[in-house]
């Protein structure tokens, strides 16, 4: 039998996505193990595992994107999810050099750029190797190279971007400042306190119109023996709330088909609650709705608000990976948005924007090469066909998308701007 578990107040700590980059071997294990040991580790709703907690957030890790040659569909996916994205960097000099030299920062800064990151920390770890021995000189140079790399891509270090000397290995400056002797140079804060500092995200708002991308669903039969016989279906779909709250008995919509439905239950796993929040991955049973009425990439919403963005025509802003040189109109590919995948065509180019200080450098180009910003225009290839989606500037967790050619390689990142019908 499910444990049942009331929650009381729907309202609690804020919760805050991050993402480690690095190499295998980076030490991005060590420091969460050193977050760790800050309390019982726990979880949230769904797979959502608790790293730490401050006195105002949750820290919840997405695990680690490693720095490859070549970006795949998971780096894209983990950081569309993240709200900070922590670089860990490896102060042996050799390390850092071999990545300089193969362009490995630039490509991966990019991309967190492109998916709309806010905040960014570069955590330079093994400062206490005998190679550095926590010299500032090494430090200052690793800070200045990369910083290069994230000015070039937009960044803005000292604003949105802190650095920060660590050791995974026995924790000087993940915690608190127990090297102040041996450091006296750095007199910033630690991992922790510069977290807890962060102002609270508006990508995720408890206050918000309610939005459940579902990528699963599935039907249970149940048979119940009263003297009568009776046989009950109960649909269930999984997701994640990218906006609002839900309760049970709220009656909501599954938009694009606007099909009614009511929350008759709500799982954390294998605990039920009496509501859910923003953040968190959810099971849900609902009524008045069958399970082949429910695809992948459909949105809940709530009745009583105004639902999702849904169209088959876009503006959006995109960025080309190293596998194409150029592409221009008529262009396709098969669009993956929400959980959803569609085929989709580019229609037009409108124009070429620089990414640092946002300046149109061209109208109406004829293409579009690698390292360029472009806006450009999509339409679905088959008729009659709509998708959920909505405009970076009012959920930028729900207007990312991705392209993927017929090799199934990731050739294009972009943002939905406006749904055009």
């Amino acid at each position: 039998m499910e444990n049942i578990l009331v929650q009381q107040d729907i309202a609690q700590k804020r919760i805050v996505n991050i993402l480690f980059y690095g190499h295998v071997g980076c030490g991005q294990e060590m420091i969460e193990e050193q977050l760790r040991c800050e309390r019982e580790q726990r979880t949230t709703a769904g797979h959502d595992q608790i790293l730490f907690e401050t006195e105002t957030k949750q820290i919840i890790s997405q695990g680690q994107v490693s720095f490859t040659h070549d970006i795949e569909r998971r780096d894209y996916d983990d950081s569309t999810a993240a709200d900070v994205v922590i670089f860990v960097i490896i102060a042996i000099p050799q390390a850092f050099k071999y990545d300089c030299e193969h362009g490995l920062f630039e490509k991966h800064v990019m991309l967190i750029k492109t998916v709309g990151i806010p905040y960014v920390v570069v955590l330079i770890n093994k400062m206490d190797n005998p190679n550095v021995n926590w010299n500032q000189a090494i430090y200052e140079d690793i800070k200045d190279k990369f910083s290069y790399v994230l000015k070039k891509c937009g960044f803005k270090p000292g604003e949105d971007t802190v650095f920060m000397p660590c050791s995974g290995m026995s924790g000087p400056f993940i915690k608190e400042n127990r090297e102040e002797q041996l450091v006296p140079w750095y007199t910033g804060p630690t991992f922790i306190e510069y977290l807890d500092s962060l102002p609270s995200f508006n990508r995720r708002s408890i206050d918000g119109p309610l939005r459940i991308p579902i990528f699963y669903s599935y039907k249970e039969t149940v048979i119940i023996d009263t003297g009568v016989i009776e046989i009950v279906t109960n649909v269930f779909v999984m997701g994640k709330i990218e906006s609002g709250c839900c309760r049970v008995g709220d009656k909501c919509i599954i938009m694009p088909n606007r099909t009614q439905v009511e929350v008759k239950n709500i799982y954390y796993k294998r605990i039920e609650t009496d509501s859910c929040v923003c953040g968190e991955t959810v099971r849900l049973k609902l009524k008045n709705v069958e399970e082949e009425e429910i695809s992948p990439g459909f949105m809940i919403c709530d009745a009583e608000q105004e639902p999702c963005g849904v169209g088959r025509v876009f503006d959006a802003q995109i960025m080309l990976t190293d596998y194409y040189p150029i592409i221009c109109s008529g262009f396709c590919a098969l669009l993956y948005i929400n959980e959803a995948i569609f085929d989709v065509q580019l229609q037009k180019l409108i124009l070429i924007r620089d990414q640092n200080t946002n300046k149109i450098i061209q109208e109406r180009p004829r293409f579009i090469k690698q390292g360029q910003v472009a806006i450009a225009r999509f339409e679905l290839t088959q008729s009659g066909q709509t998708i959920c989606m909505e405009p970076f500037k009012r959920f930028p967790q729900l207007a990312h998308f991705m392209l993927r050619d017929c090799c199934d390689r990731v050739v294009v990142f972009g943002k939905v701007l406006k749904i055009i019908e």
